[in-house]
C-alpha cells in the first residue's frame, strides 16, 4: 500500500493528540529562530509522519482543522507520495498531483495570500517531471 511522507510541527496544532493519528518514525527539536517567523515559541517540535494511503485525505482534513487558527501566517503541513501531494493549511486542504504545476500554483499563491513567507511554500522542488 503506497505511504505518504511528511513532517509534523508540534506547536502547529491547537491539540497534539491528533498525533497519535500517525505513525512517527521520528523526532526532532529545532530551536526557533528569527527565519522561522513564530516569536512567540522558543523551539520547535518536528515529527516525521508516516500516513497510509486509504486515511490520508481524512487525516488531511483533520489536520486543516488541527492548525493553530490565531497563527494562519505561520503554519501549514504537507505530506507526499509518488504521484499525490497534501498541502495543509487552516481550513484548507489542496490534494495536488505530483505533475501538474497549475494546482502546486494553487497551493503556493493561497500560502503566500495566507502571509506566509514564499520560500516556505515554494513547492517546486517536490513537483514531478513527466517523463
Amino acid at each position: 500500500m503506497e505511504t505518504f511522507h511528511g513532517e509534523i510541527i508540534e506547536e502547529s496544532l491547537t491539540n497534539p493528540s491528533i498525533l497519535r493519528r500517525f505513525q512517527i518514525v521520528s523526532t526532532r527539536v529545532s530551536q526557533v529562530t528569527p527565519q522561522h517567523r513564530t516569536p512567540w515559541l522558543s523551539q520547535w517540535t518536528l515529527h516525521t509522519v508516516a500516513v497510509p494511503a486509504d486515511i490520508a485525505e481524512q487525516i488531511a482534513a483533520e489536520l486543516s482543522q488541527a492548525l493553530d487558527p490565531t497563527h494562519p501566517s505561520s503554519w501549514y503541513v504537507d505530506f507526499k507520495s509518488e504521484a499525490r501531494h497534501f498541502v495543509i493549511y487552516p481550513n484548507k486542504v489542496f490534494s495536488i498531483d505530483r505533475y501538474s504545476p497549475e494546482q502546486y500554483q494553487r497551493a503556493t499563491e493561497y500560502g503566500i495570500s495566507l502571509g506566509i513567507p514564499e520560500q516556505q511554500v515554494d513547492f517546486a522542488p517536490h513537483m514531478k517531471k513527466a517523463i
